[in-house]
């Protein structure tokens, strides 16, 4: 009797140390990613010991019946008494967001830059050209860049693992990108700060979106030629 109430001990310390280790990726639902919850672990923690500011990962499947992200958000970050950022993904809504408690903490980063669609400026220039109809929104448009979430989100898979790799590698791209402005806002220095390969990241991001530029010109100018070969063969 001693020794099952022994191991029952055991098992609820395990449980309780595995609950309370993880702080900082809240919830995951998709990627069951041991390297991908230690990094976050460890970034969240160390932002969190030095500045007092909890930035929390949560990755559902679905949000809840009739329930928006920000909904959903608020529902959360009201459990927290500390100042809280949650970066916020639902697969099959595709949805992705930030939420900061309290309101000054978007003071501290840009989310707006954060969860743009578009890697660089020479996109949002791209886009802006071709894509807008009015001058107020070529405007938005133009200034709109560096999203360091949704232009990896926006990347074709074809196999399911593929695809929640590619969940994980763009929410802990965001992720990173967040608490390393948090940290700059505070006047911070990381050990764990991944910049470095948030950046190699982005490159291969727009390596990709010149090629299809460069290919998309490419062909336009051989098109242009075959037909002004067949004008003059008329």
């Amino acid at each position: 009797m001693l020794r099952i109430f022994r191991g029952l001990c055991a098992l609820i310390f395990l449980f309780v140390s595995s609950v309370a280790s993880a702080n900082y990726l809240y919830k995951d639902e998709i990627t069951s990613n041991q390297k991908f919850h230690q990094d976050i672990e460890a970034l969240g923690k160390e932002l969190h010991d030095k500045t007092g500011i909890a930035v929390r990962v949560i990755m559902i499947k679905k949000l809840p019946k009739d329930k928006s992200i920000a909904e959903y958000e608020k529902e959360i970050v009201s459990q927290f008494d500390e100042p809280t950022v949650l970066l916020t993904f639902s697969a099959l809504d595709q949805k992705v967001d930030i939420l900061a408690k309290p309101h000054s903490l978007y003071k501290l980063f840009d989310k707006k830059q954060i969860l743009s669609p578009v890697a660089s400026y020479v996109q949002s220039a791209f886009m802006a050209i071709f894509f807008t109809h009015s001058w107020k929104e070529f405007k938005e448009t133009l200034t709109d860049y560096g999203g360091t979430i949704i232009p990896i989100l926006a990347q074709k898979t074809k196999k399911e693992q593929d695809t929640i790799n590619k969940y994980a590698t763009a929410i802990f791209n965001g992720y990173a990108d967040l608490v390393s402005q948090i940290a700059k806002a505070k006047g911070v220095k990381l050990s764990h700060d991944v910049g470095h390969s948030n950046q190699t990241v982005m490159m291969i991001i727009k390596v990709l979106f010149y090629g299809f530029i460069l290919y998309a010109i490419f062909a336009y100018i051989r098109i242009w030629i075959r037909q002004r070969g067949r004008k003059r063969d008329v």
